[in-house]
C-alpha cells in the first residue's frame, strides 16, 4: 500500500493512529516536501499545529525505523509565489498523489471533493464523533471549573464555583516542557479531527482552542515567558429558572426593542446568565442567534454560533442582519470596534444581549462613553445587569432627559441628562451629563456640605485655574454664579492679568464669576465652643464641606466634614468629644488639618 497523506492529516494525527493501529502496517508513506513547507512556515510562525504537525513526522520516523512503514520524502519545496497562492500548497500535494500513484489521504473535505473530481483515489477521513479520554481532561473533576499547567510549577486547579472557589495544587511533580509539548501536540489533533472542537485563534505564540465545552489556551515564548496551558470549562448549566427573576425583569430579557449589557468581573458567571437567556428566548419561539470569538457559549443545538467571518465581526454582523435573527448574543463586548458593532445592530431593530466585563454596573455603562454618542447610549443599551458570584447583584436602567443636574440651581444650566435608576425601585442613581469639554457620571448622593457635584465642580475648576497658575491652587464655589479661588500669594497677578483680562478670560472658560484670595494654610486652629451636650470646633464658612483631621499636638483624634457653617459638632460623651476635652484641658492644641 503507497499512501500520500496531507497536511491535515499530518497535524489531526490521524496517520500515525493508523499505524498504531495496524491498518497501514507495511505501507509506504510518502510526505510530500510541500507538507513539510507549510508545517515548517506554520511552526516558525508559532502556530501549535505547525508544531503538532513536525511532531507528527517525527514520530513517523520512529515507526519508519521500527520497519513498521517505510517512510519517504517527495517532491522539491514551494515557491514563495506558490506558498501565497490560496489552494496552491493542495494542488502540490495532489499532484505528487498522481505522480506516485499512491492513496491520498486527507481529512480536508475540500481536498478529498476535488481529488476525486479529478479521478485521484483518495481516502477521506472524516471527523471523529468525540475526543475521547485526552490527558487534559485527567486534571478535571466535577468541581473543577479551570486549570492551569505551567513550565516548571506544580499543575494547580481553581475549584469551586463562580463567587466561591479556590486555588489549590493538582499535582506532585512540575511540568516540563516536553509534558507541555505532549498535552499541547493531543490537544490540537482532538481539535482537528473531533467534529464539536475547532481552533478558534492561532497568532504567534498562542492558540485557542475549542475543544468540547473546554477551552484551552496555549501560550509559549515569545508570548509568554514559559510555555503554559490553561484549560477552563463550565462548571454549572443554569437555565432562567434558577435565577428566580421578578416577571418584570422576563419581560425586559424577551422584548427585542430593548439592548441589555451583562456585566460582571472574569469568572463571575456572564456567560452562564447570557447561555440561560439565549435558551429561554428559543423556548419562547424567537430566533436566537450568537456572535462569540471564541465559541465557547453552551447552548443547545437550535441557536447558532456565529465566529468573526475573515476575522472581522463586522461581516459576521452583516451576515446575521440578512439572517434576521430576533435576539442576538453578543458575547464578549470589550474593544471599542465591539461596542460600534453593538450599536450598529442594536439601531438596525434587532434586539441584543452583550456580555462585557466590569466590575460595577455603572462601569459597564461607562465603557459605552466615548465609544457610542453619548445621546445614543440608552438607545443602543438602556438596561444592565450585572453579576457576581453567579447572581444577579444589580440592575440598572437609562432614560434620557432634558434637566438640571443634581447641586446646580439656575435654570440655564439645564441640559441632556442620562438618568440611571435602579431597575425595581426607580430610584435614581447616577446622573451622566456633560460639564464643558467633560462627561461627567455623577453619583446622586447628598451629604454633610457638598453635594458629589459640587465636588466635581471645584476639581474640573481647579483643573482650569492651574493652567493659568503656577503652585497650589484651590477653590470653593459659593453658588452657581460665583466661586472664590485660592492661588499663592504672588501667583495673584498672574491670575488677575493686565487690566482684569487674565481672570475674564478663565471666567469665560469656566462659566462662572471668581474671586481671588490668598491660599489659605492646609492646618486650622479652630474655636472651641464648650455647650451642655456637645463641643463645637468652630473653623472659617470658606472651609464649608471640607474634610479634615481633628488633631491635639499632633496626634489624631477624629476625621469629619465641615458643615456648612464650616465647624464640627461633637458629642460630649461621646469618645471623641471626651478626648477633645481631655486634650483641652491638659494644654494641648487642637488643630484642624485638611485633606
Amino acid at each position: 500500500m503507497k499512501i500520500v497523506p496531507d497536511t491535515s492529516v499530518i497535524v489531526d494525527g490521524r496517520i500515525t493512529t493508523l499505524v498504531e493501529a495496524g491498518e497501514l502496517a507495511g505501507a509506504d508513506v510518502v510526505i510530500p516536501e510541500p507538507v513539510v513547507a507549510e508545517l515548517e512556515h506554520q511552526a516558525n510562525e508559532g502556530y501549535e499545529s505547525g508544531i503538532s504537525g513536525l511532531d507528527e513526522i517525527v514520530q513517523l520516523q520512529h515507526f519508519h525505523k521500527e520497519g513498521k512503514i517505510n517512510l519517504h520524502f517527495v517532491g522539491e519545496r514551494p515557491t514563495v509565489d506558490q506558498a501565497s497562492r490560496t489552494g496552491e500548497i493542495d494542488a502540490l500535494i495532489r499532484s505528487i498523489s498522481e505522480e506516485s500513484r499512491a492513496v491520498l489521504y486527507t481529512s480536508d473535505r475540500l481536498q478529498a471533493h476535488v481529488a476525486a473530481a479529478k479521478g485521484l483515489k483518495v481516502h477521506y477521513i472524516r471527523p471523529e464523533q468525540e475526543t475521547g479520554a485526552l490527558a487534559i481532561k485527567t486534571y478535571f473533576s466535577d468541581d473543577v471549573m479551570s486549570v492551569h499547567l505551567r513550565e516548571g510549577c506544580l499543575p494547580t486547579a481553581k475549584r469551586g464555583k463562580p463567587g466561591d472557589f479556590s486555588i489549590q495544587p493538582i499535582g506532585h511533580q512540575r511540568l516540563r516542557e516536553k509534558d507541555l509539548e505532549a498535552l499541547s501536540r493531543e490537544i490540537i489533533e482532538a481539535a482537528k479531527r473531533d467534529r464539536n472542537s475547532f481552533i478558534e485563534i492561532e497568532r504567534k505564540g498562542v492558540s485557542v482552542v475549542q475543544l468540547e465545552a473546554m477551552r484551552v489556551v496555549i501560550a509559549r515564548p515569545p508570548f509568554s515567558d514559559r510555555f503554559e496551558i490553561t484549560a477552563t470549562r463550565p462548571v454549572v448549566r443554569l437555565s432562567l429558572e434558577d435565577y428566580h427573576l421578578d416577571e418584570e425583569t422576563t419581560r425586559r430579557l424577551s422584548d427585542y426593542q430593548r439592548g441589555i449589557l451583562v456585566s460582571g468581573p472574569p469568572g463571575s458567571g456572564k456567560s452562564t446568565f447570557a447561555q440561560a437567556v439565549a435558551e429561554y428566548l428559543q423556548q419562547t419561539q424567537a430566533i436566537v442567534k450568537t456572535m462569540e470569538s471564541p465559541r465557547d457559549l453552551q447552548v443547545g443545538e437550535d441557536i447558532t454560533q456565529y465566529a468573526p467571518l475573515d476575522g472581522s465581526m463586522e461581516f459576521t454582523s452583516d451576515i446575521l442582519l440578512l439572517v434576521r435573527p430576533d435576539f442576538v448574543i453578543y458575547d464578549e463586548v470589550r474593544k471599542t470596534e465591539d461596542f460600534r458593532i453593538f450599536a450598529d445592530m442594536r439601531l438596525a431593530g434587532v434586539g441584543l444581549i452583550g456580555v462585557t466585563h466590569a466590575n460595577r454596573a455603572i462601569d459597564a455603562i461607562q465603557r459605552l462613553i466615548g465609544r457610542v454618542e453619548l445621546g445614543m447610549i440608552p438607545q443602543v443599551a438602556d438596561t444592565v445587569i450585572h453579576i457576581e458570584g453567579g447572581e444577579i447583584q444589580q440592575i440598572l436602567e437609562m432614560e434620557f432627559t432634558v434637566k438640571l443636574p443634581s447641586g446646580m440651581e439656575e435654570a440655564d444650566l439645564a441640559r441632556p441628562v442620562i438618568m440611571v435608576k435602579d431597575f425595581h425601585t426607580k430610584k435614581p442613581l447616577y446622573e451622566i451629563y456633560t460639564y464643558g469639554e467633560q462627561v461627567v457620571v455623577m453619583a446622586i448622593e447628598e451629604r454633610e456640605g457638598k453635594t458629589g457635584v459640587s465636588r466635581l465642580a471645584e476639581r474640573e475648576l481647579r483643573r482650569i485655574i492651574s493652567n493659568w497658575v503656577e503652585g497650589t491652587v484651590d477653590c470653593d464655589i459659593k453658588s452657581d454664579q460665583s466661586a472664590t479661588v485660592y492661588v499663592e500669594e504672588e501667583q495673584i497677578p498672574h491670575i488677575i492679568g493686565k487690566g482684569g483680562k487674565t481672570i475674564s478670560r478663565i471666567e469665560d472658560e469656566a462659566g462662572i464669576k471668581l474671586h481671588v484670595q490668598p491660599w489659605r494654610k492646609s492646618e486650622i486652629v479652630p474655636n472651641v465652643a464648650k455647650r451642655k451636650n456637645s463641643v463645637v470646633l468652630q473653623a472659617d464658612r470658606s472651609y464649608a464641606g471640607k474634610e479634615v483631621d481633628v488633631m491635639a499636638d499632633g496626634q489624631l483624634l477624629l476625621s469629619g466634614t465641615l458643615s456648612r457653617q464650616g465647624d464640627i459638632t461633637v458629642g460630649r460623651q461621646s469618645a471623641q468629644g471626651k478626648s477633645i476635652t481631655d486634650a483641652i484641658a491638659s494644654g494641648q492644641t487642637i488643630t484642624m488639618k485638611v485633606r
